[in-house]
């Protein structure tokens, strides 16, 4: 697939202090001033500044990108310090906005940061997007991806998405327009609980840079004109074997244009939980509920399903321990004259658990909405998050 050109018109002439902070990459064959100047005036939007938001930014903003916009609302956490290095241990409880604000201002004090400190749905995405050229998609969870997606297909700019998990991740540019979109390569969001988040799977720090880097790489070729993007590409990565493979993929002719956003979560099949103060019914029990039925001393059997190196971590007690590997061959251990209440990190491997234990007959079992990361956040912040 051909190169669209240069996405961005170029800056102002740049002055010799600029110029000599970008010698060696003026020194590129094909890249010149006027290739440093589009990345002056150009204006990117990153969805995200976890771990590939935190490895992508700052490369953005030294290879000289003049505007980028940040999208987040989390605060930096200790778990998050081993893969997201744009944050360190002092700024653990400050704004990741903040945090990576100042990493950049640390590289490059010209660069401009915009700070969005919302959550991108389909009511504001379109108003934020319209100031920016690129979007970065740096989330972590399918119905952002979609939602990015869409809106970059409405506004007919150009996505660069990233994904990362365990030892493995994926980078690739939609473009609608100009080649297939995300949707084209994924139509349909996998099984909610099918695929685990980085928090339940893990992932090697590494990747976040590999990933990350790429996706910086391909944000300044469409902004310049360099070079071939990832259209119709994408490009997978495996650091088990260090091992590159490309997968090429054409729009699909059958479906139909994206004119409008929509409900990502219901699209993806994520279930939102409200909190309310009655006793919960069905499946679920949320934080203050549990510290409830704690408190009260009521008879409950709870189950931690996590791995022993979470329990170190941090526990709610009292509770037994049940490792999710080790409930099959355990289930006598499981009561039933008793209600039982199951928890994980955050809701995902607990719901699957809930599941095999109703579908053998448990019929006195609910497991607790957002895991020990929302007990923690809700009940008891002296509690550790990871």
């Amino acid at each position: 697939m051909s190169s669209p050109g240069a996405l961005v018109e170029p800056g102002a002439p740049l002055a010799p202090e600029r110029l000599a902070r970008y010698s060696r990459q003026l020194a590129l064959p094909g890249f010149d001033e006027v290739a440093q100047r589009r990345l002056a005036n150009a204006r990117v939007l990153v969805i995200g500044a976890g771990g590939l938001g935190s490895a992508t930014v700052p490369y953005l903003a030294s290879a000289g990108v003049g505007t980028i916009g940040i999208v987040d609302t989390d605060v930096v956490e200790l778990s998050n310090l081993h893969r997201q290095i744009s944050h360190g241990v002092s700024d653990i409880g400050r704004s990741k906005l903040d945090s990576i604000s100042d990493t950049v201002a640390g590289i490059d004090p010209s660069t401009v940061i915009i700070r969005h400190d919302v959550r991108v749905d389909s009511g504001n995405i379109l108003d934020i997007l319209a100031d920016y050229d690129v979007l970065l998609d740096g989330s972590d969870n399918f119905p952002t991806r979609y939602l990015a997606n869409d809106a970059a297909a409405i506004t007919g700019k150009p996505l660069v998405w990233g994904a990362i998990l365990q030892y493995h991740g994926q980078v690739g540019v939609a473009w609608a327009g100009q080649g297939p979109t995300y949707r084209d390569l994924f139509p349909t969001p996998p099984i909610p609980g099918t695929i685990p988040s980085c928090s339940e799977g893990g992932v090697l720090p590494s990747v976040c840079a590999v990933i990350g880097a790429i996706m910086g790489a391909e944000t300044i070729k469409i902004i310049t004109g360099i070079g071939q993007p990832l259209l119709g590409t994408v490009t997978t990565y495996d650091a088990l074997t260090g091992r590159f493979r490309d997968i090429d993929f054409a729009a699909d002719p059958e479906s139909p244009p994206i004119t409008e956003l929509i409900d990502y979560e219901a699209f993806c099949g994520v279930a939102t939980t409200a909190t309310h103060d009655e006793e919960a019914e069905g499946d679920e029990v949320d934080a203050r509920q549990l510290a409830r039925i704690l408190e009260r001393g009521e008879p409950v059997q709870l189950i931690d399903i996590r791995e022993p190196y979470e329990r170190a971590i941090v526990t709610i007690e009292p509770s037994e321990f049940i490792p999710l590997g080790t409930l099959t061959r355990r289930i006598d251990e499981v009561r039933r004259d008793i209600p039982v209440v199951l928890y994980c990190h955050s809701g995902v491997r607990s719901a699957r658990a809930l599941a095999f234990l109703r579908d053998s007959g448990f019929d006195n079992v609910r497991h607790l909405a957002g895991g020990i990361d929302s007990y923690s956040a809700t009940v008891e912040p002296a509690l550790v998050r990871y």
